[in-house]
């Protein structure tokens, strides 16, 4: 076969469906309009069934659930460049998880998750912050292992069902955070703690990935170099991805969190001063 022929069935822009995250986000967003009808029927009269910044949450979430798993960014990631497939992983894994939580109404998430009752035991526990934070820790290290990586590249399904998995790792991994069940998080020196721990642990497979000296994943070292980059510089953009763009991005959240329990504890202690003055 010619040689352009060739490039051109390997090329990322040749569309794909992928009927299966259509189904997905269809699914969420028929979860959205389902809680939109039952919300009225069990909240008082009056109270809105949602928040402006939860549909705003809702809404973005959505979108970059599609966005990620979709054409072409899903293609791109699958077979051309593992920068890109780190950047999937960060978006369905940091950036979506965090923005359905906070999408979801405190109302809803009791009512799903019935307090009290087997789901409500079994959910408290896998979404513990020791046992969230290693499981969803296990499955990144497990998902960069170069057997997994040719597996996911080479099975659709395969690679289907690995995203879910980790989607669900990481939402389980967000709850003691980002719950909408405000009790169920941790509190926010706590908060800043397990964020710095979870950005401290992906630093070991990201330094591997950019200090290696030949291709790590040989499934990309198929001799295609989407905008003349190569398999190498490949690589190390994927590891700077995973060690510094998420690293700052919890860190990020970190310094957002500090500064509101800095500005809480003075607010605080400025009320109770003036408390004892009044007295």
């Amino acid at each position: 076969m010619p040689a352009a022929p060739m490039l051109a069935a390997a090329s990322p822009w040749a569309f794909q469906a992928h009927p299966e995250v259509w189904f997905l986000v269809l699914a969420i967003v028929g979860l959205g309009w389902w809680a939109t009808r039952i919300g009225p029927r069990v909240l008082p009269v009056g109270t809105p069934v949602a928040t402006r910044f939860q549909k705003r949450a809702f809404v973005l979430a959505v979108l970059l659930l599609l966005l990620s798993a979709d054409w072409p960014v899903h293609d791109i990631a699958e077979k051309h460049l593992y920068s890109v497939h780190m950047l999937q992983h960060m978006s369905i894994t940091m950036m979506v998880p965090p923005l359905f939580l906070l999408a979801t109404p405190a109302w809803l998430a009791r009512l799903v998750v019935l307090e009290g009752g087997a789901s409500s035991a079994i959910l408290r526990r896998l979404s513990h912050p020791v046992v969230a934070g290693v499981v969803f820790n296990a499955l990144v290290a497990l998902t960069h292992w170069s057997g997994i990586v040719s597996l996911s590249a080479e099975n659709s399904a395969f690679h289907y069902s690995a995203h879910v998995v980790l989607f669900t790792s990481a939402l389980l991994m967000w709850m003691p955070v980002v719950s909408p069940i405000r009790e169920e998080r941790l509190g926010p020196p706590g908060q800043m703690l397990y964020l710095f721990l979870m950005s401290i642990i992906p630093t070991i497979p990201a330094g591997w990935l950019t200090f290696a000296e030949g291709a790590v994943y040989r499934v990309y070292d198929d001799g295609f170099e989407p905008w003349g980059i190569g398999v190498i510089s490949d690589q190390q953009a994927a590891g700077a991805v995973m060690k510094v763009l998420g690293g700052f991005y919890l860190w990020g959240i970190i310094v957002v969190k500090y500064v509101r329990f800095a500005a809480s504890e003075r607010s605080e202690r400025s009320q109770r001063l003036y408390g004892k003055e009044q007295s």
